[in-house]
């Protein structure tokens, strides 16, 4: 039997910038997503407060708008806790990749799970090694534990998922990361499946490496995040920061499938996109048809 599909909408920009990614929840709905997964019932709108949105970095944690984010994520808290658990899958539209600050809590209240990170970054900046302050530039740090206490420890539940139970799949910024002084990712407990590594040995030995580790873990499930940069930069314009190269729509569709068929996914978020570089919609189109393809089987 389907798990219920519960729609969120959490178009936050308080960790990145107000450029259009804001409307990734309007757009893909408006291109067809509810439709294409037999989805009925009302979307489910978070509050955001972007309209607090401050473009200044927080002197005290080195970080844009962490008051405001918290704030945010203690509302996506409230919102999402009651669609986690058996039988249940909530798609988290966002906004950027700070969502993760209310995801992970929410699922750490609930019980023991872990994440599988697909993007094109490593997302594990220190604030002060960040060019931008952007949450969104840290978040992956930050749900791990480390960074400022404001934003790390939530309720009291630092960290939020375990490095050890956290699998990154994508990333091709390391050389930005090198040169921006950025911990590397893959000297933490972090299971870590990188482009590079996906084209020397080929994306079905690499997904069976990522199913190895989801099956050597004791986690109830685990949280897909699906930041849409890492597919190509052929194949998605549509995002604020672009890198050359990335996996092709066909083969994210293949790892999303993969994921899927465990039975062990407990919902996904989907963030980065920006409606405002896609305006013919073409982009939206390709990430509907990929995520109906996936989500029917859940």
């Amino acid at each position: 039997m389907k798990r219920q599909l519960t729609i969120l909408s959490a178009p936050s920009i308080l960790g990145l910038r107000p450029t259009g990614v804001e409307h990734l929840a309007d757009r893909l709905l408006a291109s067809g997503l509810a439709r294409m997964l037999s989805y009925n019932d009302p979307v489910i709108s978070v509050q955001t407060f972007n309209e607090n949105y401050e473009a200044e970095r927080d002197m005290a944690t080195g970080c844009l708008n962490p008051l405001t984010a918290r704030k945010f994520s203690l509302e996506l808290i409230r919102v999402l806790t009651p669609h986690i658990g058996p039988g249940h899958f909530p798609l988290v539209l966002g906004g950027d990749c700070s969502i993760l600050l209310g995801i992970m809590p929410a699922l750490k209240k609930k019980g023991s799970y872990g994440l599988i990170y697909l993007d094109a970054h490593a997302d594990f900046y220190a604030p002060h090694q960040s060019q931008t302050g952007e949450i969104a530039d840290m978040d992956l740090a930050i749900v791990t534990g480390r960074g400022p206490g404001l934003l790390t420890d939530i309720d009291g539940l630092k960290p939020y998922v375990e490095d050890q139970h956290v699998i990154h799949i994508g990333q091709r910024d390391e050389q930005e990361t090198i040169d921006f002084g950025s911990r590397d990712i893959r000297k933490t407990g972090v299971h870590c499946f990188s482009l590079a590594s996906i084209r020397a040995h080929g994306i079905e030995t690499v997904l069976k490496g990522v199913m190895r580790t989801i099956s050597e873990t004791e986690l109830e499930e685990y949280w897909i995040h699906f930041d849409t940069d890492v597919i190509s930069d052929e194949e998605n314009f549509a995002v604020d920061y672009r890198l050359p190269g990335g996996l092709t729509f066909s083969e994210i569709a293949r790892v999303l499938n993969t994921l899927m068929e465990t039975g062990k996914m407990a919902g996904m978020s989907v963030t980065i996109y920006n409606p405002a570089l896609d305006p013919g919609g073409i982009i939206s189109d390709r990430i509907c048809n990929c995520l109906g393809s996936v989500l029917n089987k859940r």
